[in-house]
């Protein structure tokens, strides 16, 4: 056997083992773990008198402005937490002041300040970005974190909006992440933080992923609870591909910065899954590639069987995705048949991020509301499936616009995109 022989089946089956493993730990949290674990409405213990929304923006104000007219008209404790002054009808406007200073830096900085400074008396903190728009919340279980599900909006892109609705299905484990010690990641529509817990941990810390980082420490004390609250607030997909590499690679490079903090267990869990996650194209390329020349892998069948399983399952994720976006929208369909192609196109990010984590500082592409791509007024006339009003004039605790049940991070392109990126030395 030749050397190059040897190399490409040594690199065949390490891939293929690898990813064979990611792959059932994901069935087997979709298929067992997950079940019954999402908030019930007879667990929603707190309303909206107890709930304080703080939405962080650098200034896109008429963004901002969309996702106050979109919370509930019963919660009348919203706060703004910006960069510079905004005008911001139902909502009050808080400014971080350039003098400032913490250990935190970008948006942990505006966290920290707003923590300290922002005078809270309600039992949560429901943290929104500036593009949310709520849909269907009712209220919180009683749990010291809870995640809100998500269903991204088409802004403009139509590929990083399939890739989102890939990602969407492959975020369904996160319904089991009640079941862990520590939840592997926090990102998404929103999350709710009960401020006793906020106040005891703070937001000062060195990261470029808040929210993982957040409860990864709150786990550290032993007695997290965590639940998942199937709500599906609406956050814009990145209006570009480029944006959304961008957005993978930060996501993966906060993520491993982070993960030395956890025990060794889920320290090896996360960093088999986050290997995976960056290699995933290889599996149809090397299947495709092992398919015309057998001879490189003995016993060929059986790998190409299990190959055959594993890019199988891709297309299962995506289904899982389309599924969460089918009873508002169909264009989600066309999802299914470009499942390889999204896979590459969810995973570049990755691997950028895994060859060259994020190393110096610059300040992220934003579309400003002057660009006319972002405001919720645009995104009506964007999306096929929205009429006038459907996102400016709605109350959060309604239905979808159609009136059925809606099955559902911020991305990179809005104005908090701005505190997003960190040099090599601030995670240090």
């Amino acid at each position: 056997m030749s050397p190059l022989t040897l190399g490409i089946l040594t690199l065949a089956w390490a891939i293929f083992i690898l990813y064979s493993a990611s792959v059932a730990f994901w069935l087997f949290e979709v298929g067992i773990l997950s079940r019954n674990q999402l908030v019930t409405d007879d667990e929603l213990k707190y309303g909206y008198d107890d709930v304080q929304v703080r939405i962080m923006t650098v200034g896109a104000e008429a963004v901002v402005q969309g996702t106050v007219n979109s919370v509930p008209a019963s919660v009348d404790d919203i706060r703004v937490i910006a960069e510079r002054d905004m005008d911001i009808n139902g909502a009050t406007v808080h400014v971080v002041p350039e003098e400032f200073d913490c250990t935190a830096r970008h948006k942990g900085r505006a966290l920290e300040w707003a923590r300290r400074m922002v005078p809270c008396t309600q039992e949560f903190v429901l943290y929104l970005d500036e593009d949310t728009i709520v849909q269907q919340f009712q209220g919180l279980p009683d749990a010291d974190v809870v995640q809100i599900t998500e269903m991204p909006l088409y802004t403009g892109s139509w590929l990083a909006y399939l890739s989102e609705i890939f990602r969407i299905g492959y975020q369904y484990e996160q319904r089991a992440f009640s079941r862990f010690t520590y939840p592997l990641y926090a990102w998404g529509g929103g999350i709710a933080i009960r401020k006793s817990l906020e106040d005891e941990l703070t937001w000062d810390t060195k990261t470029i992923t808040e929210d993982t980082d957040f409860i990864w420490r709150a786990a550290a004390t032993g007695t997290l609870d965590f639940r998942v609250l199937n709500c599906k607030f609406r956050n814009q997909a990145p209006p570009t591909v480029r944006g959304m590499f961008r957005q993978r690679r930060r996501w993966f490079t906060g993520s491993r910065v982070a993960s030395v903090s956890l025990p060794a267990r889920y320290r090896a869990v996360l960093s088999f899954r986050m290997v995976a996650w960056a290699l995933s194209p290889l599996i149809p390329l090397l299947s495709i590639i092992l398919f015309v020349f057998p001879q490189f892998v003995p016993q060929a069948p059986l790998y190409q069987l299990g190959s055959l399983i594993e890019f199988a399952t891709l297309f299962v994720v995506t289904l899982v995705g389309v599924r969460v976006f089918i009873h508002t929208e169909w264009e989600p369909l066309i999802a299914l048949p470009l499942t390889p192609l999204l896979v590459v196109l969810n995973t570049i990010g990755a691997l950028w991020g895994w060859v060259s984590p994020v190393g110096t500082f610059a300040v992220t592409e934003k579309v400003t509301p002057v660009s006319d791509k972002v405001s919720p007024a645009t995104i009506e006339r964007r999306n096929p499936y929205l009429s006038e009003g459907d996102l400016t004039d709605r109350d959060g605790k309604e239905a979808s616009h159609d009136g059925s049940e809606v099955l559902g991070h911020s991305n990179e392109v809005s104005g908090i995109a701005g505190w997003e990126w960190l040099t090599t030395d601030d995670l240090k």
